[in-house]
């Protein structure tokens, strides 16, 4: 997927001025690209739509304008874009609770990074979580994970699943046709 550079974004001052009516077009795009499998894992898949918004917000709330700032924001986000034959999600694990149970909860999840899948049409996709998000006794609320998928027709015709098999967190849910459909024009 092409990344953004400074010329896809409006500056701060346009931006304000559109900012509702783009944030209504991506929650509508959104719709169609998120994925809860169990009661705590929302998986959101990224595409220049959505990381373009996620850039925009965070240039409005820390003021960002200068060239130079931009190109990093820019950088750092870019990396969440899928590349070609690859999708790509955020992961964000939702608990409540006090501090100290999140957080125990969360560390039950070590290992998670081997245990995320994505099923298509029979065939079973290992994702790639991001390095360093993961240690023993604390695994980050915030995951990025890649998952190599090279037939988007497969994709496109289903059955599709998000699979998490790790002995603390076993769950599964099925990608809607809508779901398969928008991550499908990702591929292509």
């Amino acid at each position: 997927m092409e990344h953004l550079t400074a010329k896809d974004l409006w500056p701060l001052g346009v931006y304000e001025g559109v900012r509702d009516a783009f944030r209504k077009e991506v929650m509508a795009a959104k719709k169609d690209r998120r994925v809860q499998v169990g009661p705590s894992m929302n998986f959101v898949f990224e595409n220049r739509l959505t990381v373009k918004f996620q850039v925009q917000e965070i240039l409005r709330i820390e003021r960002i304008s200068d060239p130079a700032q931009v190109l990093e924001e820019l950088e750092g986000f870019n990396t969440m874009l899928p590349a070609r034959g690859e999708l790509s999600a955020t992961l964000m694990i939702e608990l409540t609770g006090a501090d100290a149970e999140v957080k125990a909860e969360l560390a039950r999840l070590f290992g998670l990074r081997d245990h995320i899948w994505l099923e298509v049409a029979g065939a079973r996709l290992q994702g790639e979580l991001e390095p360093n998000r993961e240690e023993p006794g604390r695994v980050s609320a915030v995951q990025y994970v890649r998952f190599p998928v090279r037939d988007a027709p497969a994709l496109l015709r289903g059955p599709a699943a998000l699979v998490v098999d790790h002995p603390a967190y076993p769950h599964r849910a099925e990608l809607p046709e809508a779901v398969r459909r928008s991550l499908a024009q990702d591929l292509a």
